[in-house]
């Protein structure tokens, strides 16, 4: 009489893998709740993300490529860190991520708007929180600005 206890005992071996196992690309997904697509296009964005690649270019995470892809998840999908920010921060850290992140993603964002003094990040969707006061008072000293450049302007169109 056959049993299936061989075949059930198989199965669960192979499903569930030992934290030190590397993991291929679709586990490593899976692991992650992401798509296979995002694991490749982070890999273009993050030099630090490097799985095995064997024989036909397949790719095998080490545990701590995992470790690392679940930073990078936890920071822009929970934290709301943009690529550019998590590669900021990154630069920052000498190509590591720190283990407890003390800075918010609006910070890590800030410091580099502040840093490249054109409008660029800004146009990029890069959060940036400002004080409203300051920004009232910025406003009103353009409109202020403004309306001496009008004045300029018309007394020029009089007198050519």
């Amino acid at each position: 009489m056959k049993t299936n206890l061989g075949a059930e005992a198989g199965t669960s071996r192979r499903s569930a893998k030992s934290d030190s196992a590397f993991r291929t690309i679709s586990e490593a997904a899976k692991e992650l709740g992401l798509q296979q697509h995002v694991l490749r296009f982070w890999e273009s964005k993050f030099p630090q993300i490097q799985p095995m690649k064997r024989a036909g270019g397949r790719r095998y995470y080490r545990p701590e490529d995992i470790d690392f892809l679940s930073n990078i998840r936890s920071l822009l999908h929970d934290q709301g860190f943009t690529i550019k920010g998590v590669q900021k921060l990154l630069d920052q850290n000498k190509g590591k991520l720190p283990s407890e992140i003390s800075v918010s993603a609006a910070e890590v964002d800030q410091a580099a708007f502040a840093s490249d003094s054109s409008s660029k990040m800004v146009a990029e969707g890069h959060p940036v929180s400002f004080d409203k006061s300051a920004l009232k008072s910025v406003l009103d000293e353009l409109q202020e600005l403004q309306g001496i450049l009008r004045v300029s302007l018309q007394e020029v169109k009089k007198n050519p």
